[in-house]
């Protein structure tokens, strides 16, 4: 489950940092 979550979380900031550098 905490692994899960960290994995999210980490997809989400990655995800959120393409959007800014696009």
């Amino acid at each position: 489950m905490f692994m899960l979550d960290m994995m999210i979380s980490m997809i989400f900031f990655i995800l959120l940092i393409i959007c800014v550098l696009v």
